[in-house]
């Protein structure tokens, strides 16, 4: 999904014209939308970064955040045992 996710973004950043592009993404909610779906691109503030390198970055951080929510929900939510005391 996160693949996915960060496709869309290169592709939209590939054909929207560059002024448009730069206009929208000054606009808070768009670059609250950006970071939230893509957390990779938070480091683009920091350092280049390729497009090649956006979509798999972006699934691996998809992949790490979702392997974090699932240790999280097994530890709050423990199996229950059965009941045997028939």
């Amino acid at each position: 999904m996160g693949f996915l996710v960060a496709s869309g973004w290169i592709i939209y950043s590939f054909v929207t014209p560059p002024d448009i592009l730069v206009a929208n993404m000054q606009n808070p909610f768009v670059e609250a939308l950006a970071f939230t779906t893509c957390p990779f691109a938070i480091a683009g503030r920091y350092f280049p970064l390729r497009f090649w390198w956006v979509a798999p970055a972006n699934a691996a951080s998809y992949a790490v955040i979702g392997l974090i929510v699932e240790m999280l929900r097994r530890e709050l939510n423990p199996p229950s045992l059965p009941d045997r005391s028939t």
